[in-house]
C-alpha cells in the first residue's frame, strides 16, 4: 500500500486558519505528530512569518500552552474593484481587516494601461497611508467589469471594455507589486465577499449596476465556466423587448432594458446614482421604471435560480441602494416562477457589505491563494 505522509507545515496552519487547533498539543492531538515535529514545523511557520505564538490558553495540567494566531500583520494584500464608472482599492492584513481604503469615479473606457496605472498610483498610496511598504505586499486582487481568462490572466473583451481587448492584467499588475494576481469579473468577487457572511453552501449575487453581470459561488468556490465567462446574464436575450438596442450591437439584451445605464437614459439623468438619487425623492417614474426593471431581472434570475438551487440571492451594485423598489421587482417573479421546492426557502437580500463587497471578496482570494497549504510548504522549501 502507498505510503501516507505526514501533515506537513502547510496543513499543520489550515488547521490554526479553521480554528480545529489553538496550540500545538491541539496538532499533536489532531495529527498523531510527536512533539519534536510538530516544534520543528511551528517554528517554520512562525519564522517565515504566518504564525506567532502569544497569551496562554487554559492548563490541563502542568504549563499552560501558548496560543497559536495566523500573524495577520505579517504581510498586506492589495485589493481593488474597478466597475464600469466607479472604483475602490483598499489594503487589508491577513485576517481581513482593512488598513487604509479610497474610493472614486473612473471610466474603463480610458483603456487598460491609463487606468492600470491609476490603480497602481492609487495602491501605493494608500500603502503609504497605512505605513506599511511595497515589499510588504504578499498579493493583489482585482475586480474588472469583464470576464477573465484565468488561465492567461488576460481580460475576455466586452462592449464596456472593448479597448482592453487581450491586455494581460496579471502581467501589467505583477511588474509592480510582489506576489501572486489573482483577476477576476467584478460580480464574483463581490459574491465571494457576501458569501462569508450568507450562511450557506450555495450562493447566487446579482450585481446590478451600469451593466448586469451574476456570480455563483459554491462551498466557497467561485463558478467560473469552461472560458470564465459563467454569470455573465446582462446579454441575455428578452422577449418583447426587441427595440432595446444594446451596446454589444444586439437588441433585447437584460442590461439594455433592466440595467442602470438604461434606466438612467430613459429617466434623462446622467447615470445610476442618478437613478438612485430620483428614487430616494420620491419621483414616482423612477420608482415605476426601477420596479419594473426588478421584475424584468426576476425572469432571467427565476431561471437562474432553477438551474443553481442557491440558499441565498443577494442583489447589490449601484441599483440595488434603490432598496425595497428594485427588491420587490424581483421577489414577485422569482418566487412565482422558480417552481423548485427548495426556492421556497431561498432568501432574496440586499448585500450586507455594499460597495465594499468586491474589495473584501479580491483580499479574501488572495489571502486563500498566499495560505494555502501547497503555497505555503513551496516558499518554506525554497527557504
Amino acid at each position: 500500500m502507498p505510503q501516507v505522509s505526514a501533515p506537513s507545515a502547510g496543513r499543520l496552519l489550515q488547521l490554526v486558519r479553521q480554528g480545529r487547533a489553538r496550540t500545538r498539543r491541539d496538532l499533536m492531538e489532531i495529527t498523531g505528530l510527536s512533539r519534536s515535529t510538530v516544534a520543528q514545523r511551528v517554528e517554520q511557520l512562525v519564522h517565515a512569518g504566518y504564525l506567532r505564538e502569544g497569551g496562554v490558553d487554559v492548563s490541563t495540567g502542568g504549563r499552560r500552552p501558548s496560543l497559536l494566531r495566523i500573524d495577520e500583520g505579517s504581510a498586506v494584500v492589495l485589493a481593488a474593484h474597478l466597475g464600469a464608472t466607479h472604483g475602490r482599492a483598499a489594503v487589508v492584513d491577513l485576517a481581513g481587516r482593512t488598513l487604509a481604503e479610497s474610493a472614486g469615479p473612473l471610466d474603463v473606457a480610458d483603456g487598460a494601461a491609463p487606468t492600470l496605472a491609476r490603480t497602481a498610483a492609487r495602491f501605493r498610496d494608500l500603502l503609504a497611508a497605512a505605513g506599511r511598504s511595497p515589499t510588504e505586499v504578499c498579493g493583489v486582487g482585482i475586480g474588472l467589469p469583464c470576464p477573465v481568462d484565468r488561465r492567461t490572466g488576460r481580460v475576455i473583451p466586452t462592449s464596456a471594455v472593448a479597448s482592453w481587448r487581450d491586455h494581460d492584467v496579471v502581467a501589467t499588475l505583477s511588474a509592480e507589486f510582489p506576489g501572486p494576481v489573482l483577476a477576476d469579473n467584478d460580480a464574483n468577487m463581490m459574491a465571494l465577499g457576501e458569501y462569508g457572511a450568507a450562511g450557506c453552501t450555495t450562493l447566487v449575487l446579482v450585481k446590478a449596476g451600469t451593466g448586469i453581470g451574476a456570480g455563483i459561488v459554491e462551498d466557497g468556490r467561485i463558478l467560473h465556466g469552461a472560458g470564465g465567462a459563467a454569470g455573465e446574464i446582462g446579454h441575455v436575450r428578452l422577449c418583447g423587448h426587441g427595440d432595446a438596442a444594446c451596446a454589444c450591437g444586439a437588441y433585447g439584451c437584460l442590461a439594455a432594458v433592466a440595467g442602470g445605464a438604461a434606466l438612467a437614459r430613459a429617466l434623462g439623468t446622467a447615470d445610476t446614482a442618478g437613478v438612485v438619487r430620483l428614487v430616494e425623492a420620491g419621483d414616482p417614474a423612477a420608482v415605476r421604471r426601477v420596479r419594473e426593471a426588478g421584475r424584468v431581472l426576476g425572469e432571467v434570475l427565476a431561471t437562474l435560480v432553477s438551474v443553481t438551487d442557491p440558499g441565498v440571492l443577494v442583489v447589490s451594485g449601484g441599483l440595488a441602494r434603490t432598496g425595497e423598489h428594485l427588491l420587490a421587482g424581483i421577489r414577485e417573479v422569482v418566487y412565482r416562477d422558480a417552481r423548485y421546492p427548495s426556492a421556497r426557502d431561498l432568501r432574496i437580500v440586499a448585500g450586507r457589505l455594499g460597495e465594499r463587497a468586491g474589495v473584501i471578496g479580491a483580499a479574501s482570494m488572495v489571502v486563500d491563494r498566499v495560505l494555502a497549504a501547497e503555497a505555503v510548504d513551496a516558499r518554506i522549501a525554497r527557504g
